[in-house]
Protein backbone atom coordinates (compact mmCIF):
# COMPACT_ATOMS: atom_id res chain seq x y z
CA UNK A 1 0.00 0.00 0.00
CA UNK A 2 2.82 2.42 0.90
CA UNK A 3 4.53 1.67 -2.41
CA UNK A 4 1.35 2.57 -4.27
CA UNK A 5 1.01 5.85 -2.37
CA UNK A 6 4.68 6.70 -2.92
CA UNK A 7 4.36 5.98 -6.65
CA UNK A 8 1.23 8.14 -6.92
CA UNK A 9 3.00 10.95 -5.09
CA UNK A 10 5.99 10.79 -7.46
CA UNK A 11 3.70 10.88 -10.52
CA UNK A 12 1.87 13.90 -9.12
CA UNK A 13 5.15 15.71 -8.43
CA UNK A 14 6.44 14.93 -11.91
CA UNK A 15 3.37 16.48 -13.56
CA UNK A 16 2.79 19.40 -11.21
CA UNK A 17 6.36 20.71 -11.29
CA UNK A 18 5.93 22.11 -14.84
CA UNK A 19 2.69 23.74 -13.71
CA UNK A 20 4.46 25.65 -10.94
CA UNK A 21 7.15 26.86 -13.31
CA UNK A 22 4.52 28.13 -15.75
CA UNK A 23 2.15 29.70 -13.24
CA UNK A 24 4.48 31.28 -10.76
CA UNK A 25 7.58 33.43 -11.05
CA UNK A 26 10.67 31.51 -9.94
CA UNK A 27 11.08 33.36 -6.65
CA UNK A 28 7.60 32.44 -5.44
CA UNK A 29 7.02 29.12 -3.74
CA UNK A 30 5.24 26.43 -5.74
CA UNK A 31 2.71 25.94 -2.95
CA UNK A 32 0.94 29.20 -3.82
CA UNK A 33 -1.72 27.67 -6.07
CA UNK A 34 -2.34 24.87 -3.57
CA UNK A 35 -2.63 27.47 -0.80
CA UNK A 36 -5.13 29.43 -2.88
CA UNK A 37 -7.27 26.32 -3.43
CA UNK A 38 -7.17 25.59 0.31
CA UNK A 39 -8.05 29.20 1.11
CA UNK A 40 -11.00 29.03 -1.29
CA UNK A 41 -12.23 26.03 0.70
CA UNK A 42 -11.72 27.67 4.09
CA UNK A 43 -13.12 31.09 3.14
CA UNK A 44 -16.24 29.69 1.47
CA UNK A 45 -17.11 27.00 4.04
CA UNK A 46 -20.78 26.79 5.05
CA UNK A 47 -21.50 25.50 8.54
CA UNK A 48 -24.66 23.40 8.38
CA UNK A 49 -24.33 21.77 11.82
CA UNK A 50 -21.65 20.98 14.35
CA UNK A 51 -20.72 17.86 12.44
CA UNK A 52 -21.17 19.14 8.88
CA UNK A 53 -19.25 21.89 7.13
CA UNK A 54 -19.73 22.06 3.37
CA UNK A 55 -17.11 23.60 1.09
CA UNK A 56 -17.00 24.38 -2.64
CA UNK A 57 -16.65 21.37 -4.87
CA UNK A 58 -16.17 23.09 -8.24
CA UNK A 59 -13.06 25.14 -8.95
CA UNK A 60 -12.22 27.00 -12.15
CA UNK A 61 -8.63 28.13 -12.62
CA UNK A 62 -8.34 30.78 -15.32
CA UNK A 63 -4.89 30.84 -16.89
CA UNK A 64 -3.19 33.07 -19.39
CA UNK A 65 -3.93 31.56 -22.84
CA UNK A 66 -0.31 30.58 -23.59
CA UNK A 67 0.04 28.84 -20.20
CA UNK A 68 -3.26 27.05 -20.74
CA UNK A 69 -2.10 25.81 -24.17
CA UNK A 70 1.13 24.41 -22.71
CA UNK A 71 -0.64 22.65 -19.84
CA UNK A 72 -3.34 21.08 -21.98
CA UNK A 73 -0.69 19.76 -24.37
CA UNK A 74 0.58 17.40 -21.63
CA UNK A 75 -0.33 13.73 -21.98
CA UNK A 76 -1.48 13.37 -18.36
CA UNK A 77 -4.20 15.78 -17.19
CA UNK A 78 -3.35 18.00 -14.23
CA UNK A 79 -6.90 18.36 -12.92
CA UNK A 80 -6.97 15.00 -11.04
CA UNK A 81 -3.86 16.01 -9.08
CA UNK A 82 -5.49 19.27 -8.03
CA UNK A 83 -8.72 17.45 -7.12
CA UNK A 84 -6.61 15.21 -4.90
CA UNK A 85 -5.15 18.28 -3.13
CA UNK A 86 -8.64 19.65 -2.43
CA UNK A 87 -9.95 16.29 -1.20
CA UNK A 88 -6.96 15.80 1.09
CA UNK A 89 -7.44 19.27 2.60
CA UNK A 90 -11.15 18.59 3.12
CA UNK A 91 -10.40 15.32 4.89
CA UNK A 92 -7.82 16.98 7.15
CA UNK A 93 -10.26 19.75 8.13
CA UNK A 94 -13.36 17.56 8.45
CA UNK A 95 -15.14 19.27 5.55
CA UNK A 96 -17.64 17.61 3.24
CA UNK A 97 -18.89 18.14 -0.30
CA UNK A 98 -22.42 18.13 -1.74
CA UNK A 99 -21.28 16.76 -5.09
CA UNK A 100 -18.31 15.49 -7.02
CA UNK A 101 -15.13 17.60 -6.74
CA UNK A 102 -13.99 19.11 -10.03
CA UNK A 103 -11.09 21.36 -10.99
CA UNK A 104 -11.18 22.88 -14.47
CA UNK A 105 -8.31 24.68 -16.19
CA UNK A 106 -9.60 27.33 -18.58
CA UNK A 107 -7.96 30.12 -20.61
CA UNK A 108 -8.74 33.58 -19.29
CA UNK A 109 -11.12 35.61 -21.42
CA UNK A 110 -10.09 39.01 -22.75
CA UNK A 111 -6.95 40.82 -21.70
CA UNK A 112 -5.92 39.00 -18.53
CA UNK A 113 -3.01 40.52 -16.64
CA UNK A 114 -2.60 38.00 -13.83
CA UNK A 115 -1.01 34.58 -14.32
CA UNK A 116 -4.00 32.76 -12.85
CA UNK A 117 -7.30 33.37 -11.06
CA UNK A 118 -9.33 30.82 -9.07
CA UNK A 119 -13.14 30.78 -8.80
CA UNK A 120 -15.05 28.31 -6.66
CA UNK A 121 -18.66 27.39 -5.99
CA UNK A 122 -20.81 24.73 -4.40
CA UNK A 123 -22.44 22.67 -7.15
CA UNK A 124 -24.92 19.97 -6.12
CA UNK A 125 -24.56 16.46 -7.49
Amino acid sequence: MMHLLRTAEHVMERWTTPLWSLLLPPKQRHEELVAILRRQCDDNALILSRQRVVIPNTFVIELLPEIHRRLTACDVPLEPCLVNVVCRHAAEQGYSFVGRVAVVLRPAAGEATVRFRVHSRIAPA
